[in-house]
């Protein structure tokens, strides 16, 4: 069996733990752009409505549901990311639907190939470092692909949607709740076909006290550039109004400037000491621009990412003290 530790793609729970949840999210960009389909399976253990879920969400239209099923629809593999909700399975390789709810009636197969994962190693068995090993964390987070290309089709209301030439991309999250308030960006849908981006600030609450902590990487030219806050990275120059974010980010080597644009929002579940009762907007469908320097001020690498992931907990601003 593998340490789940060193695995963070892995089912991380058990269904006997009450207060907890778990969720992967996989997103699917066709090779045109003209359709983004995010997919987000998981658990919610919260002693009154436990119960298995997969929340759906069209990135283009901002059309979501959130569709329930009994734990005992619920199935894992110990050893591989391989997990089955109702009659849909979710892998490292593929995603196989067949999902019929109010709003959505989904049937396909989408298959990955060329996966990109995050580094791992003895100090730092994912992309939250040696954080991995802090107990009473609220919440965690792993990458499974931060970038890979996707074959196969899906039937969604009818309609035959070709996924073939695109692009995926899957992370998880697991524990008692979501923080109270963060910025996430996401985007691997560059001029680059390798190039990807992650970000991700949150108020970390941490025995009795908080702290802000962030975890972003710029995936180019096959190197993993990261921005922490356990690498001693910086994040500075926080800006916002209603359409946009903008900061900057330095570490030892480089300086990021990032500025995301928001589009279409579309509302999910978020959980709450397991529970699926808060309700959060994310757009698949905004844009992200970035640009590299090194510590002279010489621009490295200038693009824009499209149907790039948003989602901006307004609070943050409050605590990033801009």
């Amino acid at each position: 069996m593998k340490l789940r530790l060193y695995n963070p793609e892995l089912f991380q729970g058990n269904l006997k733990k009450i207060n907890y949840f778990e969720g992967w999210y996989f997103k699917h960009v066709s090779g045109d752009l003209d359709q983004v389909w995010s997919f987000i399976p998981g658990i919610s253990l919260n002693g009154t409505n436990s119960h298995a879920f997969i929340q759906v969400i069209n990135g283009i239209t901002g059309d979501t549901d959130y569709i329930t099923f009994p734990l005992e629809q619920f199935s894992f593999n110990k050893d591989s990311l391989d997990i089955v909700i109702g009659k849909s399975r979710f892998t490292s390789n593929f995603v196989s639907l067949d999902i019929d709810s109010e709003n959505f009636k989904i049937k396909g197969k989408i298959s990955y190939s060329k996966i990109i994962k995050y580094p791992s190693s003895l100090f730092s068995p994912g992309i939250m470092g040696w954080y991995s090993f802090v107990p009473f964390m609220e919440c965690k987070h792993g990458l499974v692909s931060v970038n890979h290309s996707l074959t196969g089709d899906l039937e969604i209301n009818k309609l035959q949607v070709s996924f073939t030439g695109g692009k995926g991309y899957i992370e998880k999250d697991w524990g008692t709740s979501f923080p109270e308030a963060w910025i996430w960006i996401q985007s691997n849908n560059f001029s680059d076909a390798h190039t990807s981006f992650t970000f991700s600030v949150a108020k970390i609450p941490w025995l009795g006290k908080f702290f802000m902590g962030f975890i972003v990487f710029l995936y180019y030219k096959g190197e993993f550039i990261l921005f922490s806050t356990y690498n001693k990275s910086s994040l500075a120059d926080v800006l916002h109004d209603n359409d946009s974010v903008s900061l900057t980010l330095k570490n030892k080597s480089y300086l990021l400037k990032v500025k995301a644009v928001r589009k279409t929002f579309g509302e999910l579940k978020a959980p709450a000491s397991g529970n699926m009762s808060r309700r959060i907007k994310e757009s698949v469908d905004s844009e992200v621009t970035l640009s590299l320097y090194d510590l002279n001020n010489n621009m490295l690498y200038s693009d824009t990412g499209k149907r790039a992931g948003l989602e901006v907990i307004d609070k943050i601003f409050e605590y990033l003290g801009e």
